[in-house]
């Protein structure tokens, strides 16, 4: 059996999230913080969570769980499941640390970690992203990165069902 790789980026839950940035907040480092499905991994993904690195000292991701990417894109997704989309995103170079919730959105862990600043895609209008206004509250910033044009999880399956 192949090993897994990148499973110490991964924590297990935010306490042990917190334990692990606060060499970073010591050293007066920023933590960026973004989110989402990341379902069947493209250059997307890759390009966008280089450019969120880019932002700070740190790159934690917090995924959705299996239930919430359900809720949000409908059956049958996800394709991957949090454990596997969690291996995958964690096996990136700009991937500091992930960390699984199981809301609808982030807002207890934006909360939670206090990032200096919230990294988003630009799809979405700030006034819809969950924990944009605590950020700005506590003196962080909101990015909103450029999407990758014609790239994305759902335009890849379609694609794949056409083949």
């Amino acid at each position: 059996m192949l090993p897994r790789v990148s499973l110490s980026k991964i924590a297990p839950d935010v306490p042990t999230l917190l334990e692990r940035l606060t060499p970073v907040r010591r050293a007066g480092g920023r933590i960026v913080l973004t989110n989402g499905c990341f379902d069947l991994l493209h250059p997307g993904h890759v390009r966008y969570l280089a450019a969120a690195r880019q932002l700070g000292d740190a790159l934690v991701v917090g995924l959705n769980g299996d239930a919430s990417v359900r809720r949000l894109k409908g059956p049958p997704r996800p394709i991957l499941t949090l454990e596997e989309r969690a291996e995958v995103v964690a096996a990136l170079a700009a991937v500091d640390h992930v960390i699984a919730f199981h809301d609808d959105t982030p807002l207890a862990l934006v909360i939670a970690v206090r990032p200096a600043v919230l990294a988003k895609g630009a799809d979405w209008e700030e006034r819809h992203i969950a924990g944009a206004a605590e950020v700005r509250g506590w003196g962080g910033r909101v990015e909103r990165i450029p999407l990758v044009p014609g790239v994305s999880t759902s335009e890849l399956l379609r694609r794949i069902r056409e083949a």
